[in-house]
């Protein structure tokens, strides 16, 4: 139907007649002469229709945006002074000899190019059309780009690529599960996979040695930007390897992904740094090392001082009290942290205490604030010492709840890096390790597992049972600008040890048969040291191309309430339907009854 594609049209073809498809992305009358710009995935050229074709210049004025033409023309060079440096194809043009209507086309619900702003509930509910858009396009390209670039990494690596089940069981991995009801098993359900983790685990057992997926897996939790109740991630697992040598490997391999795909260059050795070193310096666990601002800890400083809301935490094993140098921060105005406090409050907070350097010459003489008059003057010099402050800079501080404290302050630390414009470098990556193997629960009063009940601790089943609070796992996650891409662990392969995790997580003996019976009795049965690790690909496609949610990198997503606008999913079903699969629906409590069709 057609011999090139618009986009890919240049000087090489001068002479030549082609034909091309595509859509009419926009029409010109010029006085006589009609310009029609075509467009396909490869981009668009110019088509001039002059009136002397007589047949082909009506159908030409009858043609709207969006009509889907065939054009049949000959290649020429676009007259002087009209060439578009912009566009690939924009040294030609082609002077139409004839032109078929492959189908009309509506005014679409919004314009396929331009600026204006266009609610994304509808971009969504017209997804084909925002698709066409040349942005989403090249979006798109970028992501089948990036799959096939690890898949050929990978694949030149042995890995072995490998399907596991998307109908499977429940199991405990930190989220809801999406519940499939099972028709031919009574009373009896399936789930969607949150990932693949035990198959992958299996597959290790049974000798594949190294294997990945793209895979889909579902999550039936609130969404944030970079969340989906279905996402892509590349999964990874190997035999008979140490986190240290997975972690080279997957460096190797996210390098050569940013070079061949868009053309950047990450540091030759990612740096590495514990996650208490990370809480402690930057008050999360993914941090954005584009951002040179960092928490100090001054409690020691605050513990005698008169001020309670300093002291207080300073003086409870659960309390934090931290202090950040904003370089000229000085600048910045009341209304600003006045607006700044208000964010703060977002994460809990319930104030944001300053001090602005004026004069660091003049000790404390030289500062401005409130709380100046709070601690004495070699209290204050010893935090400036700390922070490194100088003249013109603000130092904020935190105090409160260490769980409190590092997130307000981490949050804060971020904006305050990209609103004044503080990066340094374009592409900061991380490993963060040495994460701990568990966190208390106090309203539940148990222990959680960190990543998930699968993961190796770095201790013997001794001292994890002594001091399981002081245990450290075998985890590792990739971090990239404040962003975890990717996050893996060391396997536990000893039933000894697994049976161990599930009695300190609580789950007992006949629940772990119960649940996980197939793992404890795979794991007799020579299981090898093995570990892996899978990474986001729509967090990795969403950094790459600059987006700012993973929404952007998916053809089809689903909106903040996890609905399909395009399809009108989810729906209700059919009576009939229900009671094939012997379901009935009842009101859930404090919601209107259900209805069905």
């Amino acid at each position: 139907m057609r011999t090139h594609k618009c986009g890919e049209l240049n000087t090489q073809q001068l002479g030549e007649t082609v034909e091309i498809c595509g859509w009419v992305h926009r029409r010109r009358d010029h006085g006589g002469v009609i310009f029609i710009d075509l467009r396909d995935r490869a981009g668009l050229v110019q088509v001039v229709v002059d009136p002397d074709a007589a047949e082909t210049f009506a159908i030409a004025e009858h043609v709207r945006s969006e009509y889907v033409l065939k054009i049949t023309g000959v290649v020429r060079n676009r007259p002087q002074g009209t060439i578009n440096a912009n566009m690939p194809s924009g040294e030609i043009e082609i002077l139409a000899k004839y032109i078929e209507v492959l189908n009309e086309s509506e005014t679409p619900p919004f314009p396929v190019e331009s600026d204006i702003e266009v609610n994304e509930e509808l971009r969504l509910r017209y997804r084909y059309i925002d698709l066409r858009r040349t942005v989403m396009q090249e979006k798109m390209k970028i992501r089948r780009d990036v799959t096939r670039t690890l898949r050929n990494f990978l694949d030149d690596s042995e890995f072995y690529e490998i399907e596991t089940p998307y109908l499977t069981k429940a199991t405990p991995e930190g989220a809801r599960d999406y519940i499939v009801p099972s028709r031919t098993h009574e009373n009896s359900f399936f789930a969607l996979p949150q990932s693949p983790q035990l198959y992958k685990q299996m597959l290790m057992i049974a000798g594949m040695d190294r294997y990945y997926q793209v895979v889909r897996c579902f999550r039936d939790e609130d969404l944030r930007a970079d969340r989906q109740p279905e996402f892509t991630q590349l999964d990874i697992e190997t035999s008979f390897m140490n986190e240290n040598e997975i972690m080279d490997v997957m460096e190797e391999m996210i390098r050569q992904l940013f070079a061949k795909v868009i053309n950047v260059e990450l540091d030759a050795k990612f740096p590495r740094m514990s996650h208490q070193e990370a809480v402690s310096r930057y008050g999360i666990d993914r941090p954005d090392l584009r951002v040179p601002l960092e928490l100090v800890d001054i409690a020691d400083d605050m513990k005698a001082v008169d001020f309670k809301v300093f002291s207080a935490p300073a003086n409870d094993p659960k309390g934090r009290v931290v202090a950040m140098r904003v370089p000229d921060g000085g600048k910045l105005s009341r209304k600003d942290i006045d607006e700044l406090t208000k964010f703060v409050s977002i994460y809990g907070a319930k104030g944001l205490a300053y001090i602005k350097v004026n004069d660091l010459t003049a000790g404390i003489d030289g500062l401005q604030s409130p709380i100046v008059k709070f601690a004495p003057a070699e209290v204050w010099a010893s935090i400036l010492a700390k922070t490194g402050s100088q003249t013109g800079d603000l130092i904020f501080f935190g105090a409160d709840k260490a769980t409190i404290v590092n997130e307000a302050m981490g949050a804060l630390r971020v904006k305050l890096g990209h609103d004044l414009n503080l990066l340094q470098g374009d592409w900061k990556p991380v490993w963060v390790v040495d994460f701990p193997m568990f966190d208390w629960d106090e309203k539940e009063g148990r222990y959680n597992a960190i990543h998930h009940p699968f993961t190796a601790p770095s201790c013997s089943v001794e001292d994890l049972v002594a001091n399981p609070s002081a245990a450290l796992s075998r985890a590792y996650d990739l971090v990239l600008n404040g962003t975890e891409v990717g996050g893996g662990s060391i396997r536990i392969n000893r039933t000894s040890m697994q049976k161990t995790v599930f009695e300190i997580l609580g789950i007992g003996e006949e629940e772990a048969g119960e649940k996980f019976g197939f793992l404890l009795d795979a794991l007799k049965y020579g299981a090898p040291p093995h570990g892996g690790l899978a990474f986001g690909l729509d967090r990795l496609v969403m950094l790459m191309t600059g987006s700012h949610s993973i929404r952007d990198v998916i053809a089809f997503p689903k909106t903040q309430s996890a609905a399909c606008p395009l399809v009108s999913a989810p729906a209700v079903v059919t009576d009939e339907q229900l009671k094939e699969l012997g379901i009935r629906l009842i009101k859930p409590a404090g919601k209107e009854k259900v209805k069905q069709d």
